[in-house]
């Protein structure tokens, strides 16, 4: 029996070939480099609150939509973003196709994620929201060919809101608000532009990860693990950067903000030495890292401060005073 034919003998006869497996991990990176978008299915009006549509510019130039909730009499703002996939109304992951975003991982992620109850807390708490539709999501521009870039990009959009927010509510305190996506697009901000976060007070930052965290999560369960290095090369034929380079972990040096993370511990999409390092890794000493017991769906996470907002809500009122 010559060498391919002892091959073919052990292995199973319907084992993926080697073409399967190539095809199938470009289709994997395709679904990685580019993400479609969701509809805005609630807005603020639906939990009595005035709101306008606003649109203002990234800092370079895409159009970003956004909901200007104000609060009158109050002199403080929070400026919220959104995790991957989502926008600034949520994301309607209880129907197809969002709905398979996050059952790969957990059942528990096939549910709707509405963020307006997040803002009508906020607005009675005592804060204008400012919140926007990140690029190439929710009704903001296209830009960047569609390429995710873990926050990468995204970061010009954060600091784009800032001096909206600035023109928009001057002699306003600022605080954020960043999720996942979101809140990774802050920290590479304040990573290559930290002079623009001199007058923001606190950050409350929700469930930020590193790509090869989550990367290794997924093809784990995909039965492709060993394959990891080739997917990374796939990913980069389309993104150009390493999943390394797409890490908080390297960026969370710069931050002298007032940082709080909340995170699921046992999230399926990552793990917490990933969300521990994160936190580690920040600069000021004025931090604190929020566990999130007995579940494993991040979207709990996700629904965590409209559950059980009063620390987050403590932070926001101990440096936005």
């Amino acid at each position: 029996m010559n060498q391919i034919s002892r091959q073919q003998a052990a292995a199973p006869s319907n084992a993926p070939s080697q073409d399967d497996i190539r095809n199938r991990l470009k289709t994997m990176a395709k679904g990685f480099g580019y993400s479609f978008r969701a509809p805005l299915l609630k807005t603020p009006a639906d939990y009595g609150l005035d709101f306008e549509d606003v649109t203002f510019a990234s800092e370079d130039g895409v159009p970003l939509e956004a909901w200007y909730i104000p609060c009158p009499g109050s002199a403080k703002l929070i400026i919220a973003n959104h995790p991957r996939w989502f926008n600034r109304y949520g994301c309607p992951t209880h129907i197809e196709p969002w709905r398979s975003l996050g059952a790969w991982a957990d059942p528990g992620n096939t549910i709707e994620v509405n963020y307006v109850p997040d803002y009508r807390i906020l607005h009675d708490a005592g804060y204008n929201v400012l919140t926007y539709d990140e690029r190439n999501f929710g009704q903001s521009g296209d830009a960047n060919g569609g390429v995710t870039s873990a926050g990468r990009f995204e970061a010009r959009d954060v600091i784009g809101s800032l001096l909206y927010a600035r023109k928009r509510a001057k002699n306003m305190t600022i605080g954020l608000f960043s999720r996942c996506n979101g809140a990774n697009a802050t920290f590479y901000a304040m990573h290559t532009q930290p002079e623009q976060f001199a007058d923001v007070r606190c950050l409350v930052a929700a469930q930020p990860l590193s790509v090869r965290s989550v990367v290794t999560r997924s093809l784990t369960l995909a039965g492709l693990i060993e394959r990891i290095d080739d997917f990374e090369q796939e990913c980069k034929l389309i993104t150009t950067v390493g999943f390394d380079d797409m890490s908080p972990i390297g960026w969370v040096d710069k931050v002298q903000t007032p940082t709080f993370i909340y995170q699921v511990r046992d999230d399926a999409m990552t793990t917490p030495d990933d969300v521990q390092a994160i936190f580690d890794g920040i600069a000021t000493a004025e931090k604190k890292l929020h566990w999130i017991e007995g579940t494993s769906a991040r979207w709990d996470g996700y629904l965590e401060f409209q559950r059980r907002p009063e620390p987050m809500l403590e932070w926001f009122a101990r440096y936005m005073t």
